[in-house]
C-alpha cells in the first residue's frame, strides 16, 4: 500500500496510516465460527467447533508455542509464545487447537465489511490486521480520535468483536500503535518506534513467508548487539543493504518508521488483470476456488515474465443479479501460486458462505484478479547460483500443487519427520502446504526424549511389524525384565509368521531352517509412556541386532518380539 507513496522532502511526515488490529484473531475467528453454526443449527455436541472461547479456556498453538488464547485462558496466566507444556501446567483443562488460516481468512471478511462503512478501500494486511489511509476518513469523521472511536464502535456492532486502532506516519508505526490502541502524533513516529524490540517487526510483515525469512536475520541482529528498533534505525542504510540485502533494507525501513520507496521506473500503462467467466453461475466455494486457482497461476506467470512485484491484490466478483463484490489484500512481493490462491479462496469462501453477514443473493458469474501497485521485482529475483536441490524442490512443489488443484484441497499429503522416541512415531503425514505447522509444541527437538533411539535412524520402517523370535544359544526365547534388561544373550533370530516354531520366511542364514545367527546387538532401550491416557500405558523396548544374513534390524518387544525397521 505504502509502496505507491511519493518521496517527501526531509522533515515532513509520510502520509498518515490507520491500522485496525483484532487481538488473538485465531481464537476470535473460532468464536465467530461457533456463533454462526449455532445460529444455523448445524453443529453437533461432539464437534470441536462448538467450543465457545468466550467461556472456555482455548489456545491456538503452533510450532513456536501459543499463538492466541481466549480470555479464560489468559486469566489463568497463559500468554502468547508460551510453550504448550507450561500452558497445560497453568490450565489443565485447556483446549488446544492447531492454527487454521482458512478459517481465519474467511471469518475476517465480517470485520472488513464493518470497516467499509467508514473506510473507502481498507486493505487486508493479513487475517486480523487491516490498513487504510487515514487522512480522508479522519477529515470526514472530524479528527483522528473520532475516527478511531468510530472504527472500534463499527467493528463491535457489526462484527460483534473488539478491535484496537492505531494511527501513525508509517506502516510499522501504525501497526505497532494498534497493539497499544493509541494515536501517534505527526512527526513522532520514530520516537514511538525507538524502544520497541526487534521482534516487533515481524508483526509488520504481511506474509508468513516474509516473516519466516526475517526471523533468522533478526536473530543475527541480536547477536550483533542490536536490541531495539532505534539500534537498527541508527545504522547507515547503505551499509545494512550491502551486508544484509533486500530483507535487511526492508527491516531497516520499518525500524526507522519510513515509507517503502519504490525504485524509479516507468509505471505500466495499466494494472495486470486476469479474468474468468463462470458458466454456469457458481454458488459453492470449492467450485469457485478451483477456477480461482487457474487465475492465480496465470497472474503469477505474467508477473514473473515481466519481472514485477505486486503491492496489493484486488479480488473482484460479479453476481448473476448484477451485484459487484471486491476486496483488496496486501502482498508487497511477487507471490507464489499457493499464496495467491489461498487468499482468493479465503475471500470467496467468506463471500459465498455468508460470513460477511451479507452473502450474495445469486451465484457468481465473473471473477477477476488485479495486481495493483506494481514495481520491479528486484527483491524477489532468484539468485545466480541456486542452493543444491532447489530446482528439484521447485518442480516437486509445482507438481504437488497441480495434483491438489485437480483432485481438491487437502487431498495431497507428505511425510515429515518430527521429534520423538522411536522411528515409527517420528513419521507423520501432513497436508501439503502445512509444513510449518508440524512440530512438537511441548518441547520439540530440544526435549530430552528419554529412552529415544540413538542416531542414525533406520532407513526403512515396515508398514506393519513382522513377528520374530529371538532366542539364546540354547533356543530359549529371550525377554525383557522389569528393569529394561535382556534376560539372556541373543544367539539366533527367526523372522516370519512361523517364528514361533523357529523357522522364518525372511532370511535363511547359514544355520538353515530360517534361523540367523546374531553377531552383535545393542540395547535394549525401554520406553514407558502414555500412562496418563485413558487407553493406558504403552510399554515396549527396542533392540538393534546384526545377523549373519541381511542388513541390521531394529526389533521391538511389545508382548512379543517384532521386526519394526531395517537399517541400510
Amino acid at each position: 500500500m505504502s509502496r505507491s507513496q511519493p518521496s517527501l522532502p526531509p522533515g515532513l511526515p509520510a502520509a498518515r496510516l490507520v491500522a485496525i488490529w483484532v487481538p488473538d484473531w485465531p481464537v476470535v475467528a473460532l468464536t465467530m465460527e461457533a456463533r454462526r453454526q449455532r445460529r444455523h443449527h448445524r453443529a453437533h455436541q461432539s464437534d470441536l467447533r462448538l467450543l465457545d472461547p468466550a467461556t472456555e479456556p482455548v489456545a491456538v498453538v503452533g510450532v513456536r508455542g501459543v499463538l492466541a488464547a481466549s480470555a479464560p485462558a489468559r486469566s489463568a496466566g497463559i500468554t502468547t509464545g508460551m510453550r504448550l507444556r507450561a500452558a497445560r501446567s497453568l490450565c489443565p483443562g485447556l483446549t488446544v487447537l492447531p492454527p487454521q488460516e482458512e478459517r481465519e481468512g474467511r471469518a475476517f471478511e465480517t470485520v472488513m465489511e464493518a470497516l467499509t462503512s467508514l473506510l473507502a478501500e481498507p486493505i487486508v494486511a493479513r487475517p486480523g490486521l487491516a490498513l487504510s489511509g487515514a487522512k480522508g476518513p479522519a477529515t470526514w469523521a472530524g479528527g483522528e480520535e473520532l475516527l478511531a472511536a468510530a472504527l472500534v464502535e463499527a467493528v463491535a456492532q457489526e462484527a460483534d468483536t473488539e478491535c484496537q486502532v492505531g494511527i501513525a506516519d508509517s506502516l510499522s508505526g501504525a501497526v505497532l500503535a494498534a497493539r497499544q490502541g493509541i494515536i501517534v502524533k505527526p512527526g513522532q513516529t520514530p520516537d514511538f518506534l525507538a524502544p520497541w524490540p526487534l521482534e516487533a517487526l515481524l508483526a509488520c510483515l504481511p506474509l508468513r513467508r516474509l516473516r519466516r525469512e526475517a526471523r533468522p536475520l533478526l536473530e543475527t541482529f541480536t547477536r550483533l548487539g542490536l536490541r531495539t528498533l532505534a539500534d537498527l534505525a541508527s545504522l547507515p542504510r547503505k551499509d545494512v543493504v550491502a551486508r544484509f540485502g533486500p530483507m535487511g533494507e526492508r527491516l531497516h525501513h520499518l525500524a526507522a518508521g519510513t515509507h517503502h520507496e519504490a525504485p524509479a521506473m516507468t509505471r505500466p500503462a495499466q494494472d495486470i488483470t486476469v479474468t474468468s467467466d463462470l458458466d454456469p453461475p457458481v454458488e459453492r466455494a470449492d467450485t469457485a476456488a478451483f477456477a480461482a486457482r487457474h487465475l492465480a497461476e496465470n497472474l503469477v506467470t505474467r508477473l514473473l515474465s515481466q519481472g514485477l512485484a505486486v503491492g496489493c491484490l484486488c479480488v473482484q466478483a460479479r453476481c448473476e443479479d448484477g451485484a459487484d463484490l471486491a476486496r483488496t489484500w496486501m502482498l508487497e512481493t511477487t507471490p507464489t501460486t499457493a499464496e495467491l490462491a489461498d487468499r482468493v479462496r479465503w475471500q470467496l469462501e467468506g463471500w459465498l458462505s455468508g460470513r460477511s453477514g451479507r452473502p450474495p443473493s445469486s451465484g457468481l458469474t465473473h471473477l477477476s484478479l488485479t495486481a495493483l501497485e506494481l514495481s520491479p521485482a528486484t527483491t524477489s529475483q532468484t539468485g545466480l547460483w541456486q542452493a543444491p536441490g532447489q530446482q528439484t524442490q521447485a518442480r516437486a512443489h509445482r507438481a504437488a500443487e497441480r495434483v491438489e488443484s485437480l483432485i481438491g484441497a487437502g487431498t495431497v499429503q507428505i511425510p515429515t519427520v518430527v521429534p520423538g522416541r522411536d522411528p515409527r512415531s517420528r513419521v507423520r503425514l501432513i497436508f501439503w502446504g502445512e509444513e510449518e505447522r508440524v512440530g512438537e509444541p511441548s518441547g520439540g527437538a530440544s526435549a530430552p526424549w528419554s529412552g529415544s533411539l540413538p542416531e542414525p535412524s533406520p532407513s526403512i520402517i515396515l508398514p506393519r511389524p513382522v513377528p520374530v523370535r529371538l532366542t539364546d544359544a540354547q533356543g530359549c526365547e529371550l525377554g525383557v525384565d522389569i528393569h529394561g534388561q535382556l534376560d539372556g544373550v541373543p544367539g539366533f533370530l527367526a523372522i516370519g509368521d512361523d517364528a514361533e516354531e523357529g523357522g522364518g520366511v525372511i532370511g535363511g542364514g547359514a544355520n538353515g531352517g530360517g534361523l540367523e545367527s546374531v553377531l552383535a546387538w545393542a540395547g535394549p532401550w525401554p520406553v514407558d509412556e502414555g500412562w496418563w491416557t485413558p487407553q493406558g500405558p504403552s510399554r515396549r523396548a527396542y533392540l538393534q541386532v546384526v545377523t549373519d544374513v541381511g542388513p541390521p534390524r531394529l526389533l521391538v518387544r511389545s508382548g512379543r518380539w517384532w521386526l519394526d525397521a531395517v537399517y541400510s
